[in-house]
């Protein structure tokens, strides 16, 4: 397993592992604690699994969480998401950065999310199974979600949106959440 820094968010990492390929299918690791070390993270942080499974053009976020924030490892463990980081943490050298990742369950490739930064992805697959590794327990006063059409972003989503939650088709713009956390 390899661990690459992604350039356009600071702090993030792009973990892939090695898979091991034969006649019944593939073996590979998906978490390696010596790997994350390396990275500069600390893997027993994370405190909490979770599992989101989605159909084709379901486009869920862009979520972040306030206060001290949440830091994540998400992984397709099953079919293909498009997924998307927005570095919204003030102080970073890529504050407003984007970043953009196709995961699927072939490759197993592992996103580490710094905390400060929003997320969101879309199925592109029948099936898409997304996996979390959180280093926070969830707490729902917390929750941010942006508008996953801001203009100020402009993320190519590669599907039309087939299904989002209330809360994501109801969300503000970029300029309202940075303008609300300002107070």
């Amino acid at each position: 397993m390899k661990a690459t820094e992604v350039p356009e968010i600071a702090g993030a990492y792009l973990f892939e592992p090695t898979p091991y390929a034969d006649e019944r299918g593939f073996f590979c690791r998906t978490f390696d604690a010596d790997v994350v070390r390396s990275a500069g993270l600390d893997p027993d942080a994370f405190v909490q699994d979770s599992l989101s499974r989605s159909v084709r053009g379901v486009l869920r976020g862009l979520h972040l969480r306030s206060g001290a924030g949440e830091a994540k490892l998400v992984r397709c463990s099953y079919g293909r998401i498009f997924d998307v980081v927005v570095d919204l943490r003030p102080d970073s050298p890529t504050y407003l950065g984007r970043a953009f990742f196709e995961l699927s369950g072939d490759t197993q490739a592992t996103l580490y999310i710094p905390a400060g930064c929003a997320h969101g992805f879309q199925a592109l697959t029948e099936t898409a199974d997304t996996s979390y590794r959180i280093d926070r327990p969830h707490d729902p006063a917390e929750d941010v979600t942006i508008a996953y059409d801001d203009p100020e972003l402009a993320i190519p989503w590669p599907l039309p949106v087939t299904s989002m939650s209330q809360r994501d088709r109801e969300a503000p713009s970029l300029a309202e959440v940075l303008k609300h956390s300002e107070k």
